[in-house]
């Protein structure tokens, strides 16, 4: 017969890290309160009646513990085993929402359901995590050990990504590149992670920097070509064999930069663009030389690197004019500053950045925020629900929800890295690419830091399928941790 301590210890709840469910629970509440606060318009209801968004919130809390509870019961080794099938369902309903949701602020990626709308593109996070971790578990599986594990990691990834752009969501989308992290984490080289960060500074300076000139071209081209120079010089320091080869670039163009400042002191224009491309195109081809002489290939990887950025450029212009649609672009543009649109595109930036200023350092008090309550701020109780939280709690309110986020986001990173299997790995570091991109980009766009793209804040913003989906990121991720012991 079985003993009593036989069946405590194989109980699933045992193992449970409680300390990230508590963090949990403490955002989901703090998340109730602010969406009642966000949507309270003094006609006194209670934060319970089913007719407001908060208790629609509550009851989807509710919903979510019970789901919570649901997933730690169920048996760690079905999430692997059903990664796969869970995968291809949730992408066969994100192909099936495309063509039967209905038009929604120009969108089609809510399903409606009777009185329950939901939106498949955040349960798909989570089924990407599974399908991704699943994929890095497989036996000898090793990112780097050949190009078509690249092409599998990347489908697992891009396939929702081309199918939410297809319900025109393209905020939803832009989520799934955090998982580049995990591919990071697992063994792609830094130098994509560095490209990604050179990719967004080649387009924010080219479009910012577009109306002064510097040599008869835009200041933004100028910059680039200037980082460009920069970028070359760091990557022959860390790849050629010799200091050599990093020592005659830099001294190239530097002397270059000391005749363009001659040549301006004699009056003398010199064509910027032609210029750069020259002095550039003369660096590559030293650097291929040197290549063949030191035996470093290595070397050439500065040279794709600018060939790449200069054409990445050139592109920029095209892209944001011909691909880009009027409002991303306007919002693009409120965003860095170029045009100040506070009646249209920036109406929402700039009155939450108003509400959150007028909190000052302790906030106006619950339920007393007036930019809130008279419903300045549009979406105030989805994408923009943390500027109700910094006009009625302040700098103190701001910074404890943020400290909270930034615990969580820590918890699941340690959760990641004391996992014994590499399932249990790349699922945790999923969730965590999640959050951070999520955390990040909605706080950015509410003080105008980011492009407004209808990204929402975890745990807070106003819904249950965003509530749900990033439940069943971190209850599955912490189920697979309780497990763990068994690997021991």
């Amino acid at each position: 017969m079985e003993s009593r301590s036989t069946k405590v210890q194989d109980s699933p709840l045992r193992g449970i890290d409680w300390f990230t469910v508590i963090i949990y629970v403490m955002l989901v509440t703090a998340g109730a309160v602010s969406i009642y606060a966000a949507s309270y318009d003094f006609d006194n209801a209670s934060i319970f009646d089913f007719n407001e968004f908060s208790g629609k919130q509550l009851r989807w809390i509710g919903l979510s513990f019970v789901l919570g509870l649901a997933l730690l019961l169920v048996d760690a080794r079905m999430y692997e085993t059903y990664a796969y099938p869970i995968y291809t369902g949730v992408m066969l309903l994100l192909l099936l929402t495309i063509f039967i949701a209905p038009d929604i602020k120009g969108s089609h990626s809510w399903i409606v359901l009777g009185p329950v709308s939901i939106q498949p593109a955040e349960f798909a996070k989570f089924a990407t995590a599974l399908g991704l971790a699943k994929l890095f578990s497989g036996y000898n599986f090793n990112l780097n050990a050949r190009a078509s594990n690249y092409v599998k990691a990347l489908s697992i990834i891009f396939l929702p990504v081309i199918l939410i752009l297809a319900q025109n969501e393209t905020g939803s989308a832009l989520v799934y590149l955090g998982l580049f992290f995990v591919l990071y984490r697992e063994g792609m080289s830094g130098l994509v992670l560095l490209s990604a960060i050179l990719a967004v500074a080649i387009f924010v300076i080219s479009v910012k920097f577009t109306e002064t000139t510097v040599m008869g071209m835009p200041a933004g081209q100028f910059t680039v070509y200037v980082l460009v120079m920069v970028t070359m010089v760091a990557m022959l320091a860390l790849y050629s064999k010799t200091s050599i080869t990093a020592r005659n670039t830099a001294l190239g163009f530097a002397g270059s930069g000391l005749a363009v400042w001659i040549s301006e002191l004699f009056g003398i224009e010199i064509p910027g663009n032609y210029y750069f491309m020259c002095i550039i195109g003369a660096a590559c081809v030293y650097c291929m030389v040197e290549a063949l002489r030191y035996r470093t290939p290595r070397i050439l990887a500065a040279v794709a690197a600018a060939i790449i950025a200069i054409g990445f450029m050139f592109s920029v212009s095209y892209v944001f004019t011909s691909v880009l649609k009027p409002h991303q672009q306007m919002r693009i543009k409120v965003a860095l500053g170029i045009e100040d649109d506070i009646l249209k595109a920036g109406y929402n930036v700039n009155q939450s950045k108003i509400a959150i200023g007028s909190g000052g350092f302790s906030g106006k008090g619950f339920l007393k925020g007036t930019q809130t309550k008279l419903k300045y701020v549009p979406e105030q109780h989805t994408d923009f629900i943390f500027c109700t939280i910094g006009e009625e709690q302040g700098f103190i309110g701001t910074t404890l929800t943020m400290m909270l986020f930034v615990i969580l986001i820590l918890r699941v990173i340690v959760i990641a890295e004391r996992q014994p299997t590499t399932f249990g790995r790349v699922f945790a570091y999923c969730a965590a690419s999640y959050f951070i991109v999520h955390f990040c980009i909605n706080i950015g766009m509410v003080i105008g830091l980011c492009p407004v793209i209808g990204i929402p804040l975890p745990f807070f913003s106003y819904g249950g399928s965003s509530l749900w989906g990033f439940t069943l990121l971190l209850f599955i991720m912490l189920r697979i941790d309780a497990s763990r012991r068994h690997h021991h």
